[in-house]
């Protein structure tokens, strides 16, 4: 099973990266970023990282909270959103050069109980840089002394275990997201880390009790309702996926993964109908790609149960 990986990681990433240019390619895609209220802010840092090219550059939104991206190559990027005030988020992409890559629309949440003295801004810039170079443990030890001489800003726990989770020490992970949500008994996003661990330990049954915590209504990330409901899908438990998936593109309509999944759970349910209209409304936003193939065979299997 595909590991998840962590869609919010570090509290305040401060500084400027200078990058070269070998990211660029002929890709172009646009975002939104809203408040849990969905009013778009405005002034989100938007960090650009090709894995491919060692790569990336920066963009900020607008006042409509949206953000425009060009001359992107082809593969896998990073995507870091920062802005003082809110939790920074992180999610992995795939963009396409020669067709039109889907909308990303992204909620921040507002940070709470945390006053960022320039002292401590500067502690967590030194640790959150090492935590974007991949340097994990030292990442934890810097986030450690930081809580030593700050004992109140608990939620560095979570910059903790998002270290340990990028190292693949889920057991760990958990422990630090715990010290959080002893804090803070309602966080959605550290029930959802705990859910997390567990399901890329393999336990499945315990990820979907934490995801379970999580009021449905309440899941408002398109990314977040697809891995909950892939946890779902390869238990066997269809119609639970199915509802996952369905709110993730209600969110989100262009959302590739989420129309693909979706598809594959009507036809798991032979609902045929309801699968080749998913998977016909799959190919407006992606035509050319080995996965558009594998859905235009879908297509005409489905057409010949249905008589279309």
């Amino acid at each position: 099973m595909k590991k998840i990986i962590t869609l919010s990681l570090v509290i305040i990433l401060i500084g400027t990266v200078v990058f070269a240019q070998n990211y660029k390619g002929k890709g172009r895609v646009i975002g939104f970023v809203y408040d849990e209220e969905q009013k778009p802010i405005e002034g989100v840092k938007v960090k650009l990282f090709s894995q491919l090219a060692n790569d990336g550059f920066e963009v900020f939104t607008d006042a409509a909270g949206k953000w425009v991206a060009a001359w992107l190559r082809g593969g896998s990027w990073d995507l870091d959103f920062e802005k003082v005030g809110f939790e920074p988020r992180r999610i992995s992409v795939e963009f396409h050069q020669y067709q039109r890559n889907p909308d990303i629309t992204l909620t921040l949440k507002a940070l709470e109980g945390l006053i960022l003295t320039d002292e401590l801004k500067k502690a967590l810039t030194e640790s959150n840089n090492l935590f974007a170079e991949g340097k994990y443990q030292e990442a934890i030890t810097s986030y450690e002394a930081i809580l030593l001489e700050y004992p109140d800003a608990y939620i560095i726990n979570k910059n903790i275990g998002n270290a340990y989770f990028q190292m693949e020490n889920y057991d760990k992970a958990e422990e630090y997201y715990q010290k959080v949500l002893e804090k803070d008994a309602e966080s959605n996003d550290i029930k959802l880390a705990i859910g997390n661990c567990c399901a890329n330990r393999g336990e499945s049954e315990q990820a979907l009790e934490w995801y379970g915590k999580i009021s449905f209504d309440e899941l408002k990330d398109p990314i977040v309702l697809y891995n909950i409901g892939t946890n779902y899908y390869n238990l066997g438990k269809i119609e639970d996926a199915l509802k996952y998936y369905k709110r993730s593109v209600e969110i989100q309509e262009n959302f590739e993964d989420g129309l693909y999944q979706l598809g594959l759970a009507y036809l798991a349910l032979t609902r045929y109908k309801e699968s080749l209209e998913v998977f016909e409304k799959y190919l407006k936003f992606d035509s050319e790609t080995g996965r558009a193939d594998q859905v235009k065979s879908f297509i005409d299997f489905l057409k010949t149960k249905i008589g279309g």
